[in-house]
């Protein structure tokens, strides 16, 4: 399927709500009555604010002669590739949005949700429903989109500006820079031969001298190193060495930045563009930066051929040391002068590296704001701090809290220490310290597999033999008719609705988008509901991220409640990991990566599965970014379900400062490291109370050699916790915080203390990874991480079309599509964990022994029953509620072909 076009969102007379959703006049009216007044209040907001603002807006619905389309649906479409020319047009458009000033409209009394309902009603509106809509409707709805634009305007410029810089100049830059170092490398090593041997040669002589005691006659020593290499030769390889490799020790960086240098063509035409900007702002950390950016319009029109650009006309403090020989050292420039292609880009790369830090913000903006803005402070976070701290049991007081923080990992090393003596020579661990010193580590015992008895062998293939073939749209009507999942997909103007077919609409579409298949497979023109008008209607009013999460809550509470998902876990240990696809159009909201997209491009689906097998939140990444600066941000804004305690990640990419945040929102982050030999475990002096022994861990004092600093942790102790209501109250993203305090791995003082806050917890896991008698631990984690691994197969299988490649070429077309298969792959759970709970009470019924442990180790991941190919029919009637479960198959039946399932 395409991105979603805009709908037709039909303007409605007061009255005609009552008509059609069938509710009585009052509350019809009382609603009327309601909207006339949001309408009535941004109106006159807007009025107030200009009033000339209203008829500017109008125009925005005008096709202009010559166009297809209106000036709002252009400024609606966001650009999808990844040029100079693009980024220029991405600015203009934030410069033709931002020049209406939207900001000094006053809305503060309008309700956000309200507003928010508003701007996306109008967002999926034609600009020709707009224009029919009375006032002060019209007007309303202009204003909110136009504010809503605004904002994504900006993230989308910024969006684009980041992946130009990666892709288009910094990526290709080092890869010339790679094959030019390549390139030198024959002369290199013919150079270092000859030096290699004229080396050896006077080391030779010299070791001679020394022992004979003679003078040292140079003469004899050159021709000594000329009967084996001329002196012509060795003089030649000297030279070859000195122009090949610099002095300085970042020369790889030094050359790839004088590449990237030549790569200013590319940004120029953005460059008075950006450096005019508006929208851009600065914390003190990036305020040099951003003056810098400030004088590039003027440096890009400066004929340096003519008037050389000096270094009292830069800022040569902003130039790192990497840059210094490709902005400074240009022998092709009279001496002295500055390269100015050179110095442009390097501010550039500067400005990419500042706006990931956060130093450099954007306003309005969503993903690219200033964190520190969102920040809960002053009475605000006074009003909320008592039930943030008491929902999350933190403490005020900072003394007392690490005080069992400490107390717990102490006990945590005795426990260690205890049964790594017990256990002696069959402990799955020991210490090892490298011969001639080093840091000591501990040497891990690889897990072996659990075997599989031959009762849960037979149990496994009579409960899968025994379950109904199905079709993936008679699956979806019955999982509906025991949950009412589908009735969580409102209209977007939030009115109840009786569109007649509206459920075989919603399940067309689900297949379709799940599937990857396309409208086609699912229309059919003799039914209403099936039409292609319908099912774009449908999608374009109905199906919604906020609507698939209220789908996906229900999927997840079903879940919940079946017996033997109750077996299988309580819902408290998750797994966040990715999924990739590859996205074949052009798109700004995709990364490259060899390795998973060969020479395309692609999204990672980040999800997040708890131990009922239940998907309970995902969100969608551009490319292959590092999980753990994402997976916080997915498990805080979860579909439903319980709060995870324990969450389980694969080899993610982590930090000591991921452990702290995880640990203070109340999650145990359990990453399974690759390098587990090679961790650092922290210890932590307990307080000297007179009753506490000192810590002595035994044979593990060797490994146990790091110190948590609790001085700074106490230190920025009520930030830490404002920055814990923040992120739990939703006010500001993880992913934005964890760059700001990481700062590219010069840390800030308030990420340096979540920093060492987040080495307890750390210590603790590995700890627990690591224990020489009890595998228990390690053990969970790896099942959790199979069930995801399984629940990723499962999705590959429905996500069949189009070779498994979302062709979607704006965010919110991949946030849907993906949404949809997440919500698809609940429902297929859902239906299999209650057709094995119920084959496994059948089983018992007719008086075969089924072990508890046999059943708590079934899967619902199975898929061979179930038909996700071929055209669809979909028969809501044959899945009514009522009907009762579908007969089971024989299991000792002669097993169909497998083509038909």
């Amino acid at each position: 399927m395409t991105s979603k076009p805009r709908g037709d969102v039909a303007a409605e007379e007061p009255g005609a709500a009552a008509r059609r959703f069938g509710v009585g006049p009052a509350v019809s009216e009382a609603r009327t009555v309601a909207e006339r007044r949001l309408y009535e209040a941004v109106a006159r907001a807007a009025s107030r604010a200009d009033p000339s603002l209203a008829p500017a807006l109008a125009e925005l619905l005008v096709v202009p002669e010559g166009k297809r389309v209106s000036e709002l649906e252009r400024l609606r479409t966001p650009p999808t590739k990844s040029t100079g020319t693009a980024m220029v047009r991405a600015m203009e458009r934030v410069e033709e949005i931002s020049a209406f000033a939207l900001g000094r409209v006053n809305l503060s009394r309008v309700p956000v949700n309200r507003l928010s309902t508003l701007a996306r009603y109008g967002q999926l509106s034609k600009a020709q429903t707009i224009e029919r809509a009375r006032e002060p409707r019209r007007t309303a709805l202009l204003t909110a989109v136009v504010r809503q634009l605004e904002a994504q305007a900006v993230d989308d410029a910024l969006d684009l500006f980041a992946v130009l810089m990666a892709n288009r100049l910094i990526s290709p830059a080092r890869r010339a820079s790679d094959r030019d170092r390549l390139a030198m490398l024959p002369q290199l090593e013919k150079a270092a031969r000859i030096l290699a041997k004229a080396s050896k040669i006077l080391t030779e002589e010299l070791d001679l001298v020394a022992e004979a005691g003679t003078d040292l006659d140079v003469g004899a020593l050159w021709a000594a190193v000329e009967e084996a290499v001329p002196r012509t030769a060795v003089v030649g390889a000297v030279a070859t060495v000195e122009a090949l490799v610099p002095e300085d020790d970042g020369s790889a960086e030094a050359a790839m930045r004088e590449k990237l240098a030549l790569r200013y063509n590319t940004v120029r035409p953005i460059l008075s563009l950006l450096g005019e900007s508006d929208a851009l702002g600065a914390a003190p950390a990036g305020r040099r930066v951003l003056a810098a950016v400030r004088r590039l319009p003027a440096l890009s029109r400066r004929r340096v051929k003519d008037r050389p650009l000096l270094p009292r006309e830069v800022d040569t403090e902003l130039v790192p040391a990497m840059w210094k020989r490709a902005v400074f050292s240009n022998s092709k420039l009279p001496q002295g002068a500055v390269d100015r292609d050179a110095y442009v880009v390097c501010v550039l790369e500067q400005l990419h590296r500042a706006l990931n830090r956060r130093d450099v913000f954007a306003s309005p903006s969503n993903r690219w704001a200033d964190p520190r803005a969102r920040l809960l402070d002053g009475p605000r976070w006074e009003a909320m701090k008592a039930d943030v701290l008491a929902g999350l049991s933190l403490s005020e007081d900072a003394a007392e809290h690490l005080d069992q923080l400490v107390r717990a990992l102490d006990a945590a090393w005795r426990q260690m220490a205890d049964r790594l003596e017990e256990a002696g020579d069959d402990a799955k661990v020991e210490v090892v310290v490298p011969e001639g010193g080093g840091r000591a580590k501990l040497s891990v015992d690889k897990l072996g597999a659990v075997g599989e008895p031959e009762s849960l062998t037979w149990l496994k293939n009579t409960t899968e033999a025994m379950l109904p073939r199905i079709e993936l749209p008679d699956l979806l009507f019955e999982v509906h008719s025991w949950t009412g999942f589908l009735d969580a997909f409102g209209h977007v103007s939030e009115r109840r609705t009786r569109m007649e077919g509206l459920l075989v609409s919603l399940v067309a579409l689900l297949v379709s988008q799940s599937c990857n298949i396309g409208l086609t497979p699912v229309i059919d023109t003799q039914n209403k509901a099936l039409t292609r008008s319908r099912l774009s209607h449908v999608d374009q009013n109905y199906v919604r991220a906020d609507t698939i999460a209220a789908a996906n809550a229900a999927l997840i509470t079903a879940q919940s409640r079946i017996e033997l998902a109750q077996m299988w876990g309580g819902g408290l240990l998750a797994s966040v990991d990715g999924l990739r696809f590859v996205v074949p159009v052009k798109s700004i909201n995709t990364g490259p990566s060899p390795k998973y997209y060969g020479y395309k491009r692609g999204v990672t689906w980040l999800n997040a599965v708890n131990d009922q097998v239940a998907g309970i939140g995902a969100m969608v990444v551009r490319g292959t970014p590092r999980d753990s600066l994402y997976t916080l941000d997915t498990l805080l804004n979860l579909d439903g379900g319980v709060k995870p305690e324990m969450v389980a990640t694969d080899n993610a990419s982590y930090s000591d400062m991921a452990f702290g945040l995880y640990k203070m929102l109340g999650f145990r982050f359990a990453p399974r490291f690759r390098d587990l030999e090679d961790q650092r475990f922290w210890r932590a002096d307990l307080p000297d109370d007179g009753e506490t022994p000192a810590a002595g861990y035994g044979p593990l004092e060797a490994v146990a050699c790091n110190k948590v600093n609790l001085k700074r942790i106490a230190t920025h102790w009520p930030d830490m916790l404002r920055v814990a209501g923040s992120l739990i109250t939703n006010q500001v993203r993880a992913y934005d915080l964890l760059r700001m305090f990481g700062r590219e791995g010069h840390p800030t003082p308030l990420g340096a203390a979540f920093a060492e806050y987040g080495r307890i917890d750390k210590t603790m896991h590995l700890l627990a990874l690591v224990d020489p008698v009890d595998d228990t631990y390690r053990r969970l984690m790896n099942r959790q991480l199979t069930v995801q691994e399984s629940r990723h197969r499962l999705a590959r299988a429905i996500c069949h079309g189009g070779r498994g490649q979302i062709r979607q070429a704006y965010r919110e077309g991949q946030e849907d599509q993906l949404a949809s298969l997440g919500l698809v792959l609940n429902a297929v759970v859902l239906w299999n964990t209650r057709y094995l709970d119920a084959a496994v009470a059948r089983l018992r019924a007719e008086g075969h022994a089924v072990k508890d442990e046999d059943v708590a180790r079934l899967s619902p991941l199975k898929d061979r029953h179930i038909n996700f190919l071929g055209r669809y029919l979909f028969n809501i009637k044959a899945s009514g509620p009522g009907q009762g479960l579908r007969p089971f198959r024989d299991p000792d039946a002669a097993e169909d072909d497998e083509e038909e399932a």
